[in-house]
């Protein structure tokens, strides 16, 4: 696949889809205003390869919605005048609940095992007492009385996690996650889209088998030889079901920015690795794990670009002495570097705190990354592209990285920026958000005067 310029615009999640999964009028809308800036690849949101409910986010996981899919490639070819290349971020995820109520959980979640009674001094009182006795405890007492899995579940969620082999489908997840990719990969390929990008970043599951956290003891994890191998066999059986001409490339991380987690020297190994198996680029992001995410309110669930890891993930303008700007541009200049010494030409992808184009061209000037990624800049105009190819740089909005989109995000309201949601709001064919008090994407803009 050849680009026309050496710009991406990364997967992001804006909550335009409905409960059903499908490609609405909202998400074609969507996709249509990021193609008319003209970017050289577009990567549509993290869109999930199993057939299940999982609220207003793209789905792929049947050929039902192949349909509704070529309606959104065809939207980005015709908008870009055949500019801008499709790809399509494909996700697996684990269950996770939200933070239950504490009488709730004691009263009706909590699974009653001899342990409870043990440490309660309870051995033969009934269940009803059990529970009874638990409610009456101070949140020091009962840490003392549940296991550690137990007080998680309490004080944050349910959570499951690569290593809980104990789960049935957990432990297939080697024989599963393969065919699911693939044949999510395939519906892609007959949808017109260009390739897919494999979600191995941050939170979810592919990202947990190469993390140094896993703990899996069945060959899919502890060292780091055996947490590459699943992702590994993931790769190899999408690419073997698509044509040779369809991109197949990841999204992972640099470093996870968690204790005990993977670092730098790691992501170098898997970078090589997966240049060595053939991938046709390697997009970079780090952090935005649930390891160190902030609690939830009771009734939400866990949000990982909440904790450290989250923000070096989505960096803000509150932050240290380097600020949000490129603080990924290192981290991938070390793993390209790592890869050219090796022999191996895989594009690498940089994103992160990048919004100028003079900082953009110094990256590729020195050869630090071979793709600029603008995700938040990209939606704060997403005619960036176009207006600085034209000469309109000094009309480019540029984002004020305040996390106003992501605090959206985390509330699962549809993605907006402040720099433009509340402008011209009376315009006739404004679509506007489920309040009525945004409006859904940015202004036209046309040779130097928005529309």
């Amino acid at each position: 696949m050849s680009i026309e310029q050496r710009t991406w615009v990364p997967a992001m999640v804006p909550w335009r889809s409905n409960d059903l999964g499908e490609v609405t009028d909202d998400v074609l809308n969507w996709y249509r205003r990021f193609a008319e800036g003209k970017p050289g690849v577009i990567v549509v949101e993290a869109t999930g390869i199993r057939d299940v409910p999982s609220g207003p986010l793209l789905r792929i996981g049947d050929d039902r919605y192949i349909e509704g899919l070529k309606k959104l490639a065809d939207t980005v070819r015709e908008a870009s005048g055949g500019k801008t290349r499709l790809l399509i971020q494909l996700i697996d995820f684990l269950t996770i609940r939200k933070r239950p109520d504490r009488e709730k959980f004691l009263s009706r979640f909590l699974t009653i095992s001899p342990l409870h009674r043990q440490r309660l001094e309870m051995l033969s009182a009934s269940e009803a007492e059990i529970r009874n006795s638990m409610l009456g405890l101070d949140d020091e007492a009962l840490q003392k009385i549940l296991s550690p899995k137990e007080w998680e579940d309490l004080t944050c969620g349910y959570r499951e996690r690569v290593a809980d082999t104990h789960i049935e489908d957990i432990a297939n997840l080697p024989n599963t996650l393969p065919n699911l990719f693939s044949e999510a990969a395939l519906r892609a390929q007959k949808a017109g889209f260009d390739g897919v990008e494999l979600h191995y970043a941050h939170a979810y599951t592919m990202a947990s088998f190469l993390s140094a956290t896993n703990s899996r003891i069945d060959g899919y994890g502890g060292d780091i030889q055996a947490r590459l191998r699943l992702p590994l066999k993931v790769f190899n059986s999408v690419k073997q079901a698509v044509r040779a001409d369809f991109v197949v490339g990841c999204r992972f991380l640099s470093d996870e920015i968690i204790d005990g987690g993977s670092r730098l020297e790691d992501a170098v190994f898997f970078a090589t690795e997966f240049a060595r198996a053939g991938m046709d680029f390697l997009s970079l992001s780090r952090g935005g794990k649930f390891d160190d995410a902030k609690q939830p309110r009771v009734g939400s669930t866990s949000y990982p670009y909440t904790g450290p890891s989250g923000y070096e993930c989505m960096p803000g303008y509150i932050s240290d002495a380097q600020g949000p700007f490129g603080r990924n541009i290192d981290p991938v200049a070390m793993i390209r570097n790592a890869l050219r010494e090796q022999g191996f030409n895989t594009p690498c992808v940089v994103a992160g705190g990048l919004y100028s184009f003079y900082q953009a061209e110094d990256v590729l000037q020195a050869e630090q990354a071979d793709i600029i990624g603008f995700a938040r800049q990209a939606l704060a105009d997403p005619d960036w592209f176009e207006k600085v190819r034209s000469g309109f740089g000094a009309e480019v909005r540029v984002c004020q990285y305040s996390n106003y989109c992501e605090g959206l995000d985390q509330k699962h309201k549809q993605v907006t920026c402040e720099l433009w949601d509340r402008e011209r709001l009376q315009e006739e064919g404004v679509d506007l958000s489920i309040d009525g008090r945004r409006r859904l994407v940015a202004p036209s803009w046309s040779g130097g005067h928005s529309l």
